[in-house]
């Protein structure tokens, strides 16, 4: 159920269509937040193939506007924790494309279940010169129930504010994912873990139909 949501509320953040990045690229990271979400719903609720289950196409919108939103490298980094410095430079871009991947084809599969969620941003207080944020925000899903807090950890760049981690309930998404690497190079390496999280992508996109 806290995958779902995270899938759910993560992908109405970051959905930006290209021609508006100049202007996102100078947003407060909440106003940013809150000027997508609407956009995005939309967007989903209007593609009667993505909510069909077109995966070809729910890619390409994750792909061209959600992921260019995410710091996937400092994701990565988070992720490895103290093994960063273990891995090399060709290692840590491997790790970071695999990453990427991975997050991408989980996203891609979900991306039609979140059409009827909603969503409400808490105020943010952003200092001048602030340049590291957290988003906070709660779901709701269309059954009722009890809201989940989903909050993004947020830092500010030359092309504007990315997501460099995300908290679901107070669970940390890199923090879950460092255990499972942690173990996996413990066993295998750094290459280890970057064969693992290769023949995972590869998995998933074979049950994606490509």
């Amino acid at each position: 159920m806290r995958k779902i949501l995270f899938l759910l509320n993560i992908f109405c953040f970051i959905g930006v269509a290209p021609a508006h990045a100049a202007s996102t690229a100078t947003m407060a990271p909440d106003v940013l937040a809150r000027s997508v979400t609407d956009e995005v719903f939309g967007i989903l609720r209007a593609d009667k193939e993505i909510l069909a289950g077109n995966k070809k196409k729910a890619r390409d919108l994750v792909e061209s506007k959600i992921a260019p939103h995410f710091n996937f490298a400092g994701m990565a980094q988070l992720a490895m924790g103290k093994n960063w410095s273990a891995a090399n430079s060709e290692q840590r871009k491997a790790l970071a494309g695999e990453f990427r991947a991975l997050l991408v084809q989980t996203y891609t599969a979900s991306l039609q279940l979140f059409q009827d969620q909603k969503v409400e941003y808490r105020p943010l207080k952003l200092a001048p010169g602030d340049t590291d944020v957290v988003v906070r925000s709660l779901v709701r899903g269309s059954g009722g129930g009890e809201p989940v807090q989903v909050d993004y950890g947020m830092e500010k760049t030359d092309d504007g504010w990315k997501v460099y981690n995300v908290k679901i309930g107070g669970i940390s998404l890199v923090e879950s994912y460092r255990s499972t690497f942690n173990t996996e190079i413990q066993k295998h390496g750094v290459d280890g873990l970057i064969r693992t999280l290769r023949d995972k992508n590869t998995a998933l996109v074979a049950q994606s139909g490509k």
